[in-house]
């Protein structure tokens, strides 16, 4: 398992279209994609579970990759 602590930037913040482009980008891999905020953990390929954080700008998230390409997806999810 891999972890990052990452800062949304986007001045929107994690809003739908943004939200919808991480999704389709962690569902691309096999590995187990989840993005915290404080408590609450969602799967990031969910984009119920993703626009549920209410990430606006500024806002720390932590990623968590778990699984055989978890490198890659990681990589490509916070790059």
């Amino acid at each position: 398992m891999i972890s990052a602590q990452i800062n949304v930037i986007n001045k929107l913040g994690l809003h739908a279209r943004a939200a919808t482009k991480l999704v389709n980008c962690a569902s691309a891999f096999d590995a187990e994609v989840t993005i915290a905020r404080g408590a609450r953990k969602v799967n990031a390929k969910s984009i119920m579970g993703v626009l549920t954080l209410a990430a606006a700008i500024g806002t720390e998230l932590t990623v968590e990759t778990d699984g055989a390409d978890e490198d890659a997806a990681m990589e490509a999810v916070t790059g």
